[in-house]
């Protein structure tokens, strides 16, 4: 079976832009402000100039014109618009792959990104933190094109069912898409948190001490994989990370969020 060391020695690695490094730097600083993620997004006009028009289309529901990033932030909130700023970013790092449902991929992302930061409220994690580990658990696949398009060929087949991709990968490369992400997550220098969550989140309960991120990841992808607002689909996630998280089975019923909510942003 392939090795990290070996995957990678037929990678071509892909770069985030400064302006998304030092967004991910603010999600772990509790002093961020308004103004300071709006300066960080504004040393980029193609960025700056695609999150006005998401400013101004329907979605936001304003009535008035949004003709400022202060006013984009004022009105959908900073953590929404630094969301929007990251995952075009990371969408921005990685180029069209044939065979891939790129609008599927990156909805489905940011679906796992939302579910992560609603399910880190609910077990007393980083909210910012999951947010970010679940909008990136996903990369690795885009790597694994690069270096076996078969092998991606056949772990994209449909239907895409909760976990599926996971056991295609540990089948056909004896790695998950998850230790992927983590390998790329060290090259960029990426939080320590962030790598740990993100390698373990396939399989979270295998490692200890139980990490809390990876669980949360390991949650929302799960969700994200089965596009439904019905709270019944909390039943089938795995008992043992629930457990494990401390999570009330009856406040997630209770604030089970909209799967279109999340991906609506993508």
């Amino acid at each position: 079976m392939t090795t990290l060391a070996s995957f990678f020695e037929n990678v071509r690695l892909p770069t985030i832009s400064a302006v998304a490094h030092s967004l991910v730097a603010t999600l772990d600083n509790e002093d961020t402000t308004t103004r300071s993620v709006a300066t960080i997004i504004s040393r980029d006009p193609a960025l700056t100039a695609k999150l006005m028009r998401l400013a101004n289309s329907a979605r936001f529901g304003s009535s008035r014109n949004v003709s400022s990033l202060d006013d984009a932030i004022a009105l959908a909130g900073m953590s929404h618009i630094r969301t929007l700023a990251l995952a075009a970013c990371f969408a921005d790092a990685f180029p069209q792959l044939p065979g891939l449902d790129t609008d599927e991929f990156w909805k489905s992302s940011m679906a796992c990104a939302g579910y992560a930061k609603w399910l880190a409220n609910g077990a007393g994690a980083d909210s910012n933190e999951a947010w970010l580990a679940g909008m990136i658990m996903r990369l690795g696949e885009l790597l694994i094109y690069q270096v076996a398009p078969s092998a991606f060929a056949e772990i994209e087949q449909l239907p895409h069912l909760p976990g599926a991709r996971w056991e295609r990968e540990q089948r056909l490369l004896g790695l998950s898409e998850g230790q992927i992400t983590a390998e790329l997550c060290r090259r960029w220098n990426f939080p320590a948190r962030i790598v740990a969550a993100v390698e373990r989140s396939s399989d979270p309960m295998v490692v200890l001490p139980f990490c809390k991120l990876a669980g949360v990841v390991h949650l929302a992808s799960l969700l994200a994989d089965t596009p439904s607002d019905d709270p019944a689909i909390l039943d089938t996630l795995p008992a043992d990370v629930v457990g494990a998280l401390s999570l009330s089975m009856e406040w997630m019923r209770a604030r089970f969020p909209s799967h279109a909510s999340f991906a609506a942003a993508a």
